[in-house]
């Protein structure tokens, strides 16, 4: 068995990165003003809307035995209100998500997952239940379901260079997140949101990008390596580069921008040198928008 000493040494490595993010997120969402009542609101209705498998972490009352017993797998009997209060985060952990330009300001990683859980907390407050795509951590309100938001973005990044949305564990009628610096292949991009859209669930997408990212400011000989070391390519005039990499990133954007509209999205831009907070304000509104 492990020793006392050890045991608390791991439970202060494991807890050590989520006070500080947690902290963050909630006093960046303390510049938020909500009202008086914020934005809690009756559901839709609380007319049965699915079965969907029990996942971990769903409460024993939840699951509709009856149900469970025709198979071997437990079943949840979800209900439409629930499906119409909860909000569905995906944010993207890949290496391509570790950059910081010039290290004045954070990465981009850094500064989607701030941003993923300074809504998480805002949402909450309003009543509404949060989880993370795929099946491991389903929609649920209050403070733990926080901290496993905040474990769950304290991971460290995955081997691929780019990532690719999680388009499972999306209810239908709920409500989704996006956020990545969407620098990859953007089929999957397209495919998420159309399940998506085939499901009624609306969003918003939340492009993260580094200032050096946008000015691309380099010039002469230069060796551009990504972040998993995967892909690698010299020049020795750089500048001459300037314009076509601008014109392509801009054509990214419009491509994403016309994913969102036709899907019934939202998307916008940040930088990580601009204000935490305005992205924040977006983003609570795109997700209001979005009921």
């Amino acid at each position: 068995m492990s020793s006392p000493a050890h045991l608390r040494a791991q439970a202060q490595t494991l807890a050590g990165p989520l006070p500080p993010l947690l902290a963050g997120a909630e006093h960046l969402a303390a510049t938020i003003l909500l009202g008086e009542h914020g934005r809690r609101r009756a559901g839709t209705g609380d007319e049965f809307w699915q079965y969907r498998p029990a996942t971990i972490g769903d409460e024993a009352r939840n699951i509709d035995w009856r149900r469970s017993a025709r198979t071997d797998t437990p079943f949840v009997r979800e209900k439409e209100w629930q499906s119409a209060q909860s909000v569905i985060l995906w944010v993207d952990d890949a290496q391509s998500m570790e950059f910081s330009g010039d290290g004045s300001h954070g990465t981009k990683c850094e500064r989607a997952r701030l941003l993923a859980l300074a809504v998480a907390v805002l949402l909450m407050r309003g009543g509404e239940r949060v989880g993370l795509s795929g099946f491991d951590l389903p929609p649920r309100h209050g403070n733990m379901q926080l901290l496993r938001l905040a474990e769950a973005f304290s991971t460290p990044a995955a081997d691929t260079d780019f990532g690719e949305p999680e388009a499972r564990g999306m209810l239908p009628q709920s409500r989704a997140l996006f956020v990545s610096d969407f620098m990859g292949d953007l089929a999957p991009v397209e495919a998420a949101l159309a399940k998506a859209a085939d499901r009624g669930v609306r969003g918003a997408l939340l492009q993260v990008l580094d200032p050096q990212e946008e000015a691309f400011p380099f010039d002469g000989r230069t060796i551009f390596q990504s972040m998993a070391g995967a892909i690698k390519f010299e020049t020795n005039q750089a500048a001459d580069l300037r314009s076509r990499y601008i014109d392509r990133l801009n054509d990214r954007r419009a491509r994403l921008r016309d994913l969102a509209r036709h899907a019934g999205w939202h998307y916008t831009c940040h930088h990580t040198g601009e204000s935490a907070q305005s992205a924040l304000m977006w983003l609570f509104g795109a997700l209001e928008r979005g009921r």
